[in-house]
């Protein structure tokens, strides 16, 4: 115990002794104290699971296969690992322990350890659901213990119950059946594939699948799998999921509320964290609630009341210069990352390794978020608190300026938010289990979305004649004139794409590289090559080449959404505005007349970037390379 609190003041130490939070020995003392904790307050954090469930093989050879595949997950959870066997049932896991690697370790069991749980993701209700299990005996303090009580309680129809992220498969021995679950958006990534022997594997990411098995696709969220019903069952059922029209008036405060409970239930943890900073309305939300009620937490007693911020950008982007100011507004100890093009291009076949995923403006998005993950987890750093889902919920990308009327607004918001775990949630949570970090999303709490979701559309409705902007029920909800929770300024700062905030020369980059790269005949013959999901762009060319070398398999290509898109819109919305069919581009600047910085309606060659030539070799880079390695200017 002794040598695992040791190491624990280290990580914090190393994370604070830099950046004023250790200012005087008292403080050390305090930490040092703190790190004597118990069990009681162990929470699982972001892992890495796989299981095989019905494999015809229980030999060693294939527990010894279950566990290789299995490390390729390691990323996710550097910090432990185990395999639990059954008959023919393995259930893995790779963990990210979050204060005392002696305990907490999974898989998890109930009283008699006839009921099996191995997890990914947080329980934010699990004290509540605890205090509701009498008669109970949990053998952790682990967020995640109560599931299996859970099962016992109430069987297969316990899920909706659980209010957090998280993906999990549950082994009830006495039977020999299993339950497969995903959280209610997607925030925790999962995949189910089949073998030819009618096994059923499952995984955090398909990584793990693509080798062994004949087929797998995205576990669909909101959604169980049970061996008893052989198929998969909805389990989330909120109002807004039929696309009805709501018609609950809006009131500021109870926005307001709802969201601030949101932030505040994410701030249960053990370990050192903060939040991601970009100084655009989300996250700069997401700051200040955190900083105002950081400091009466069971976080600030451990590590301290000042809140540490992150932000990325290319030198003089949009982002850092709002990031900092907002930064500087709430007293946050800030860390500014700098990135150049050209450190995005070099890593973009590991972005996409890891986020698996062709989409344009995911990987656009996710290269940046990946190149600052790695630099907030080697401060010691494990868990962030991030903003996405806003634009979703409230329609807030640009595109959103030519909705037609309410039903159409509401109706691309609810197509938007069943649509995030393909690509904001696949980039949010992939991005930054590449490096063992944690990313929480109040916005896409349960609560929160069915309050901002009952919300009558017409109040979402962006009327620039009476001055409404993009989210303006959002912004208008924090608009506290007494206790600002930020400047004016910000509080209505234009809607900008994280790929667009890091500075636009980001994307131009992007489009010069695949410029020299992929060549006026291959984009002739891609209909013939990319047959599913044709590439229309150069960019999307060279980003599909570099993912069909890591998963060749027709399943994997079909994970992927495809269809056409103007600023992170739907097919659908694209009829909003006829212009829009000719300058399609998943940038915001696309959304000619409404951003400040949009693309001139003719867009001339990017060529004049100058970039490196390396061209895409054969043979697939080695993804463990140490984080010293990583060159961030800055």
């Amino acid at each position: 115990m002794k040598k695992i609190q040791i190491k624990l003041v280290e990580t914090v130490y190393k994370y604070a002794a830099n950046e004023a939070l250790i200012t005087n020995n008292h403080i050390l003392i305090s930490l040092i104290f703190h790190c004597n904790l118990c069990i009681d307050t162990c929470t699982l954090a972001m892992c890495g699971i796989l299981a095989v469930l019905g494999c015809s093989d229980d030999s060693q050879a294939k527990r010894v296969r279950v566990l290789e595949l299995s490390r390729r997950l390691k990323h996710r959870g550097p910090d432990w690992s185990g395999l639990y066997q059954h008959g023919d049932n393995y259930l893995s896991h790779q963990r990210l322990a979050v204060i005392d690697p002696a305990s907490g370790d999974q898989p998890l069991f109930n009283e008699d350890e006839t009921i099996v749980v191995t997890v990914n993701g947080e329980i934010y209700n699990h004290e509540e659901l605890r205090r509701s299990l009498t008669g109970h005996k949990f053998r952790t303090g682990s967020d995640c213990d109560v599931i299996a009580h859970l099962y016992e309680e109430h069987g297969e129809d316990f899920v909706d119950m659980l209010d957090g992220m998280f993906s999990f498969v549950l082994l009830d021995t006495r039977n020999n059946t299993y339950l497969a679950a995903r959280d209610a958006i997607g925030i925790t990534s999962l995949y189910i594939g089949w073998g030819l022997d009618g096994s059923v594997w499952i995984s955090s990411e398909m990584k793990a699948l693509n080798d062994d098995c004949e087929h797998f696709e995205v576990f669909p969220p909101g959604h169980m799998y049970s061996s008893k019903s052989g198929g998969f069952r909805r389990w989330y059922n909120p109002p807004w999921f039929s696309e009805a029209i709501p018609s609950a008036p809006y009131d500021p405060l109870v926005l307001r509320n709802a969201f601030e409970n949101a932030v505040i239930k994410r701030l249960m943890t053990d370990v050192p964290f903060g939040v991601l900073l970009s100084g655009g309305l989300d996250s700069s939300l997401v700051a200040s609630i955190t900083a105002r009620h950081l400091a009466g937490t069971k976080a600030a007693k451990q590590w301290g009341a000042q809140l540490h911020s992150f932000c990325v950008g290319l030198e003089g982007s949009p982002d850092l210069k709002a990031g900092k100011e907002v930064a500087d507004y709430l007293g946050t100890v800030h860390h500014e990352f700098h990135f150049t093009v050209q450190d995005g291009i070099d890593a973009i076949e590991d972005v996409i390794y890891h986020i698996e995923t062709y989409d344009v403006t995911t990987i656009r998005a996710s290269t940046p978020m990946f190149l600052m993950s790695r630099k907030i987890k080697s401060l010691g750093v494990k868990m962030v608190i991030s903003g996405e889902g806003s634009d979703e919920i409230f329609g807030g990308y640009l595109y959103f300026h030519k909705a037609p009327n309410k039903e159409e607004f509401h109706q691309e918001t609810c197509r938007k938010i069943k649509a995030l775990h393909q690509y904001d949630c696949l980039r949010a949570n992939k991005s930054t289990s590449a490096w063992g970090l944690e990313a929480r999303v109040p916005f896409l709490d349960k609560e929160f979305i069915n309050v901002a979701m009952s919300i009558d559309p017409e109040a979402k409705m962006i009327n620039m004649d009476q001055k409404r902007i993009e989210k303006w029920i959002l912004r208008r909800a924090f608009d506290d004139e007494e206790k600002p929770y930020l400047p004016k300024h910000i509080l209505y700062r234009q809607k900008e794409q994280f790929s667009d905030g890091v500075g636009y020369s980001w994307i131009d980059g992007l489009k010069a590289h695949a410029e020299l790269h992929v060549t006026d005949k291959m984009m002739r013959h891609a209909g013939h090559i990319f047959p599913h999901n044709t590439p229309v762009t150069k960019e999307a060319y060279y980003y599909r080449m570099i993912f069909e070398r890591f998963f060749p398999q027709n399943s994997a290509k079909l994970t992927v959404p495809g269809g056409a898109s103007i600023a992170c819109s739907t097919a659908k919305a694209i009829e909003w505005d006829a212009s829009w069919s000719n300058n399609l581009d998943p940038s915001g600047r696309a959304a000619l007349g409404v951003h400040n910085a949009a693309y001139k309606k003719t867009i001339g060659p990017v060529g004049s970037i100058k970039l490196a030539p390396n061209m895409i070799d054969n043979v697939p880079r080695m993804m463990d390379v140490p984080a010293s390695e990583l060159v961030i200017q800055g």
